[in-house]
């Protein structure tokens, strides 16, 4: 099954994510920590997406669907995966469909602005491995490194209050209208983001065997 997760930031798409791909055995493709690597290893996509990321802006889409062409070749795609962070604007969506890249559901996860800002000031990230926590909803097990690998978790600059909000008009402005999109393909289910994890994933499983029968 191919999957779109949609969602603004905060909403839990990478958490969430990454539960569904342990349950469907599918690999999760998030660009969002395949441009973080880009930018902390100083590779050219890396410094151009730099001035953006920082600034809570859009990486172009060029820079984006480059990427998703190299990921999707990879022989671990074959059976199914889950895309977290793209497509985040209706050309990306067309472009992904230009692609001939089979989309069975684009699920969105519903969250509030307002709780979105809370979320994202209590949300660390695994600079090694790209794991995502929350120091209040979704804790390493000793709150201060990463359950895979042991690395110091830290709180990423785009997580600022400022920058929260500019991403928040941003996804809004540019993002959202992808709802509309596959809604007119018959594509999208909704799930409320602003329960517990545990009680979202189920939500979601819900949705999928649905969609799989």
């Amino acid at each position: 099954m191919n999957i779109i997760f949609l969602g603004a930031p905060g909403a839990g798409k990478g958490t969430q994510a990454e539960k569904v791909s342990e349950t469907f055995k599918i690999p999760t493709i998030s660009t969002g920590a395949i441009i973080r690597e880009a930018i902390k290893t100083g590779t050219p996509m890396g410094t151009a997406a730099k001035q953006y990321t920082e600034k809570g802006d859009l990486v172009p889409d060029e820079v984006v669907i480059g990427i998703i062409k190299e990921r999707l070749a990879n022989d671990d795609c074959a059976n199914g995966f889950i895309l977290d962070g793209f497509p985040r604007t209706i050309p990306q969506a067309k472009a992904l469909d230009e692609m001939g890249v089979k989309v069975d559901l684009a699920l969105s996860i519903e969250v509030r602005d307002e709780v979105i800002v809370e979320r994202m000031g209590g949300r660390r990230v695994c600079d090694k491995c790209g794991a995502s926590y929350h120091t209040k909803y979704n804790p390493s097990k000793d709150g201060v490194t990463c359950d895979k690998d042991g690395t110091t978790l830290t709180l990423r600059k785009d997580d600022a209050p400022e920058v929260v909000k500019s991403r928040l008009e941003t996804y809004h402005a540019q993002t959202e209208p992808i709802k509309e999109y596959y809604s007119a393909c018959g594509k999208l289910k909704t799930v409320d983001g602003e329960n517990d994890v545990a009680k979202i994933t189920e939500a979601i499983i819900a949705v999928l065997n649905e969609i799989g029968r």
